[in-house]
């Protein structure tokens, strides 16, 4: 049998006793992937095939209220995923389907009208429309009279009252303001903002047309649709209008399928929403089957942020931890983690890699976590440059591109005559072919941890061939086979990491 193999320059193989063989790719077969990738924009990632419209709905704050931690998850793991996806060929269309509509308008206009503070307002809207609407909530807790003038001024938001439209309006762009603020800081893009509000006018119909097609029907004056021989939702109905005419979140949610089909074509929408929600999207799944729309539809779903105490992360007052001030320290604690390591380093550019590093720590101590895993969030584990951590990443990148620094001018790197030979030199180009089989797998289960944990191995595996190989005082085929290693290695943790939304700085 083995006499019989033609493994050309591929491998060696042998007899290892009875019944076994053994394949040893060759030396020079290493070399020749490597010098492959070196010119391939893509690092050895194929295009999908074929490739698809997907839809991503992820992060989706409510308006007028402040982005908390709990947030970190859905808008961390939508926005790399959808990195991914556009990385492998598919067309993405991102949505933030925000919160911009429901009761609590009623007592934030009403608290407008009578408590809003407009210099708060100019200097902080979120906060401000914040503390509006939890000073009327807790009126509306103790005072009959407050509800019914917030349901009153709810009820003529819906009727389009052009005062209440307007305080509406303004409420949601300053919110909108707001969470750009966010978004920008996190490197995080919207196509479309499409929220609750966008679908109003379509509900009303889209619920008489369930009803005419049979796939709604009325039980006890609301509008239902039952789920008859399916075991896990036969006893639990999506109610699409209630009682008293009013729609709920399933309502808009079918309305927003109908709309990412026939409007943008949507092959799959992807939920990146908590756990919590599974029934809801169960049942909002079956519904759309049973209305004869067959996008392929996925909740991807993910655990909970807890403190150092392994409860839900909270402040001392047993508020949610607002994500500005994760953000806000988070930076501040890698400035000062820089200033101890490169004091000398230029204050404009400390600010940038500061903002770089703190940043990179908060995404990648979340990505690096399998999605369905509650994890405690530590700023000592996610800052440090020792164990898996962006910073670790990061260093790493750094050190490989100082290296290119260091280099004798008119230097330059080949892929001719690769001479990959020593043991460490082979495990790094092991590792770094491995990205184009890691990639598109990432996709198959929505875990981009995989990534995180395949860049940690690559990092390693480059700290232990930086050791074992001299890269500067090589000489020759050695120096430029060394060099080219080095370079790809930086390519890889660069796009690996921009994968995940990291930045990489030049120096740390």
């Amino acid at each position: 049998l083995i006499e019989s193999l033609d493994l050309g320059e591929l491998a060696e193989a042998d007899i290892a006793g009875p019944g076994f063989i053994n394949f040893r790719i060759k030396q020079r077969a290493w070399s020749l992937r490597i010098a492959g990738l070196l010119g391939d924009d893509r690092l050895g990632v194929p295009h999908a095939s074929p490739t698809q419209t997907i839809v991503v709905d992820f992060s989706a704050p409510n308006v007028a209220k402040p982005m908390h931690v709990g947030h970190i998850r859905s808008t961390i793991i939508g926005d790399s995923l959808a990195r991914i996806a556009r990385f492998l060929g598919h067309t993405v269309i991102t949505d933030n389907h925000i919160g911009d509509w429901g009761t609590q308008f009623g007592m934030i206009i009403h608290g407008w009208k009578t408590i809003l503070n407009e210099q708060a307002l100019q200097d902080d809207p979120v906060a401000e429309l914040l503390r509006v609407y939890r000073t009327v909530n807790a009126q509306c807790a103790e005072q009959e009279d407050v509800r019914e003038t917030c349901k009153k001024e709810l009820v003529k938001l819906q009727a389009g009252d052009a005062e209440n439209l307007s305080i509406w309006e303004r409420c949601v762009d300053l919110s909108k303001q707001g969470l750009q603020g966010i978004y920008d800081r996190l490197d995080v893009q919207f196509d479309y903002w499409y929220g609750e509000s966008f679908y109003n006018d379509r509900l009303a119909p889209l619920v008489d047309a369930m009803i005419e097609s049979g796939v709604a029907r009325e039980s006890d004056g609301a509008i239902c649709v039952f789920f008859d021989g399916d075991p896990k939702l036969e006893d639990k109905p999506a109610i699409v209008r209630k009682a008293d005419g009013g729609f709920l979140y399933a309502t808009t949610d079918l309305a927003t399928i109908d709309f990412r089909v026939e409007q943008w074509n949507a092959d799959q929408i992807w939920y990146v929403v908590g756990a919590p929600q599974q029934l809801h999207f169960q049942q909002i799944f079956e519904a759309t089957r049973k209305r004869g729309l067959n996008p392929s539809m996925h909740h991807i779903a993910f655990g909970s942020i807890l403190g150092e105490d392994r409860k839900l992360m909270k402040t001392r007052s047993g508020d949610n931890v607002q994500l500005v001030d994760v953000l806000d320290e988070a930076v501040e604690r890698a400035g000062k983690a820089i200033e101890e390591k490169n004091p000398g380093m230029d204050a404009e550019e400390k600010k940038q890699v500061a903002a770089i590093v703190g940043v990179g720590s908060v995404k990648f101590a979340e990505l690096s976590q399998h999605r369905m895993t509650d994890y405690v969030f530590s700023w000592d584990r996610m800052l440090s440059l020792q164990g898996d951590t962006a910073p670790y990443l990061q260093y790493s990148y750094v050190r490989v591109r100082s290296i290119f620094r260091k280099l004798e001018e008119g230097i330059k790197i080949s892929p001719e005559n690769l001479a990959i030979e020593a043991d460490a030199e082979v495990h790094l180009a092991r590792m770094l072919v491995r990205f184009g089989e890691v990639v598109p797998a990432l996709l198959d289960d929505f875990r981009p941890n995989l990534l995180a944990n395949y860049l940690l191995d690559l990092a390693k595996a480059f700290h232990s061939f930086f050791e074992a190989c001299p890269v500067l005082k090589s000489e020759g085929e050695t120096q430029n086979t060394r060099l080219v290693l080095c370079e790809l290695t930086s390519r890889v943790l660069e796009k690996g990491l921009g994968l995940l939304g990291i930045e990489v700085p030049e120096r740390m």
